[in-house]
Parts: C-alpha cells; structure tokens; sequence
C-alpha cells in the first residue's frame, strides 16, 4: 500500500525592514504594527532592522551597509522574504531583490494580501482586485522575478493573482472594466442613501483604527453578528444595523472599514465609495482605543484619513474603547469631538452613556413641535412617532395636542 505524504505549506520566515527618517522614533512603533499585519497574512517574523537615515535611498530604499546586514540575517535566520514598511516604487523593489536575492514585499503587498484574504462580498472583492491590479500594474517586472523566487505566500493571493501574466493592456482594460462595476455599486449606494433620507432616519458612521472594537461595539448595540476578532481588519465589508434608542428614535449605524497609518492610496481610492459612508453621515462615532499606548498617533490618522476623504462640519463623539483594560489614572481627551463618552464594548460599560448622547444630538439636531392636530389629520402623528420623539399626546373635543421632537425637513409638512 502507498505510503501518504503530507504536505505542508511552505511557511514564510521574514525579516522586517524600515527607514527611520529624521528622529526615527514612530519607525519602531510602525514596525510593532507591520509585524501584527505580516502576523494576520499568515507570515512569521524572525527579526526586525531599523536604519536611521536623512531620506529613504531611491534606488535600493536600504543604505549598502545595511543591505549586507540585511543578507547576513536572511541566511543565518533561514528567512524566506523582507518586508519593508513603506511602498517601493518599482526600482526599489527590483534594486533590493538583485541585492538581497530574496523576495522583495512592502507594506502595500502585506494590506492588499489581507484585504484579498478578508473580502466577501462582490463589493469588496471588486474594491480589493481593483486597488491590487493599480498597485501591480507598475510593478509587473518586479513581481514577475517575487513569483519566481517563492510560489505562494504574501503578495500572491485574491482575485489579482491570476491578473498578473496579462500584459499591461489586458491589466488596463481590466482596471476600466472593474471600475464601471465599482459605479454601478456608486450609484445603487447613492439609491439607498436617498431612500434612508426620505425616511428621515439618522445615519451614525462608526469610524476609527483597525482593531479599536469597531465591530464588538456594532454587535454590542444591535445584535449585528459579525465577525470581530482580534486582528487587524477583521471585517472589511461595511455593515448597517438598526438601532432603536429609549425614546422609540431609529438610528442607522454603519461600521466602515479600519484605518490605519500609511494606508495604501490606492485602497483609499477603491474603498472611497464604502468610506463615502461617513461622508453622508449625520453623526460620527470615532472608536478609540484606550488601552493603546499609540492612541493619540491612531487618531490622527484617522482624522488625516476623514479629511483626505472630504468629511467635515459633522458632529463628532469620540468612543474612547477598552477602558477595562487601559491603564493609568489619566483621561483620555480629544479636542476635535464634541462629545466624549468611554465605554468598554466586550463588558457593555458606559454603553448607556453613549445611548444617551445619542439621543441628546438627536434631540438638538430635532426642532420642538407644539400643536393642536385636528383628527382628520391624526396620520400624522404616526409619521411623528416613527421619525421623531413624541413627548406629549392629549386626546380633545376639538383634536390630538401633542408636543415631540421632530426632524427639520418633516417639521414643514406638520404645520
């Protein structure tokens, strides 16, 4: 009888590189990340090298020094790969394979391989094998000599991968047709956004860093049932759930998918329709994680990243998560916000504290209503209780007296 074989796959061993420019002090800190990114890939990191320089190199990223360092390690660590924490740019990443003699990644590849990885809808897929398509399209010789040195692993996963033996026109040609699709999906999301309008339903944006408890918060209020883990982009298709206050409002929120620092441009322009959900939101619920020592860094990125996108003028509530495991006495604050509420998402503490700010915006952003409804026109105090906050009903001789909190562009129609 023939013996089975089993076959495992080839387990990819990198050694993680980064450029610290100036002081150098947020490349480590990067790098912390770029290891939990390889980390969700699939990939295990064997060492990480930092080179302080003035500018990155342009043509090899790595200084020569360090690139002899570098090869030294590849072979006493038996590593099977770099990755380098910024995007290279085609010369690079051909110049420091020659030198390494090994297969080449940057940032970029290790998100894009995730996303590939994490997508499940159309939606998403088409978002993902767009932005990867862009991304390869420059770097095709490149790749071509990644591909030989290392079947499989990062870089090699998702819809893109089959795309890569095209040549450059066939690429092309895919870009624009994946890119009608994507308008197509614009335009249906704008048809939903116009619907949720006419019903008068506010629109909540959950935003923030990947991995802040975006999704364990969505679950948490309305039963969403998905998928939240401890990794980075966990989910990558935005979710919208119904959430119903005390006072008997709707609400509409939606998770959008993580940010993160050197977010790949190229997914910011694929993801802009999915993203587009804060932009038409009437309040934004930025998840920040309070047990992160890089907290104040991940903020920013994320108002970098909601600015870039043309996100403004909207009422903000920082949700400052995981206040059961953060550490210290001090509180957390952010000036941008104008509301601050901290929570812990997987215990459900000051959960209620944010459901009451929700309604206080709700309530201010609503106009006071106070009038004598005759009873032939007593449907619309329905469309009150379904829309607004009925406070008060009175049953007359002469009609219904009610006093409510009702939406701006519905307090016309009720007079």
């Amino acid at each position: 009888m023939a013996e089975l074989i089993e076959i495992k796959a080839v387990e990819e061993r990198v050694i993680l590189i980064a450029v610290g420019v100036g002081d150098g002090s947020d490349a480590a800190a990067s790098l912390e990340e770029l290891e939990e990114l390889v980390d969700t890939a699939g990939a295990v990191t064997v060492d990480k090298m930092i080179q302080n320089r003035e500018n990155i190199h342009p043509g090899t990223y790595l200084g020569k020094g360090k690139i002899d360092e570098v090869k030294e390690r590849i072979w006493e660590l038996n590593a099977t790969g770099v990755v380098c924490d910024d995007e290279l740019s085609p010369a690079q990443l051909r110049n420091l394979e020659d030198a390494l003699d090994t297969k080449v990644m940057d940032r970029t590849m290790v998100i894009l391989d995730i996303f590939a990885a994490r997508a499940n809808t159309s939606e998403g897929k088409i978002q993902v094998e767009l932005a990867q398509l862009k991304y390869r399209a420059a770097r095709l010789v490149g790749l071509r000599n990644s591909l030989s040195r290392l079947g499989g692993g990062i870089g090699t996963r998702g819809p893109g991968e089959k795309k890569l033996e095209m040549d450059r026109r066939l690429i092309h040609e895919r870009i624009g047709q994946l890119k009608s699709e994507l308008e197509e999906v614009k335009r249906h999301r704008d048809i939903q956004r116009k619907q949720r309008g006419r019903t008068h339903t506010p629109v909540a944006a959950i935003v923030g860093y990947t991995n802040a408890g975006k999704s364990t918060l969505l679950n948490r209020l309305t039963g969403a049932g998905i998928l939240a883990e401890d990794k980075l982009f966990a989910t990558l298709d935005p979710t919208t759930r119904i959430l119903e206050l005390e006072s008997g409002r709707k609400i509409l929120l939606t998770d959008t998918v993580g940010f993160i620092r050197k977010l790949p441009h190229h997914l910011v322009e694929a993801f802009k329709s999915t993203l587009e959900e804060a932009k038409y939101s009437d309040i934004i619920l930025h998840v920040a994680d309070s047990s992160n020592s890089q907290m104040d860094i991940q903020m920013h990125v994320v108002y970098e990243t909601l600015r870039e996108l043309g996100v403004g003028g909207k009422t903000i509530v920082t949700v400052f998560n995981k206040t059961d495991q953060a550490e210290g006495e001090q509180l957390p604050r952010d000036l941008h916000s104008d509301y601050q509420v901290r929570i812990s998402a997987k215990t459900g503490q000051g959960l209620e504290k944010l459901l009451e700010t929700l309604e206080m915006i709700l309530r201010n952003q609503n106009i006071y209503l106070e009038r004598l409804f005759p009873y032939p026109d007593a449907g619309k105090i329905q469309q009150i209780r379904k829309y607004g906050e009925l406070l008060e009903e009175e049953y007359r001789e002469d009609g219904i007296a009610v006093k409510a909190y009702v939406p701006a562009e519905l307090f016309a129609g009720l007079q």
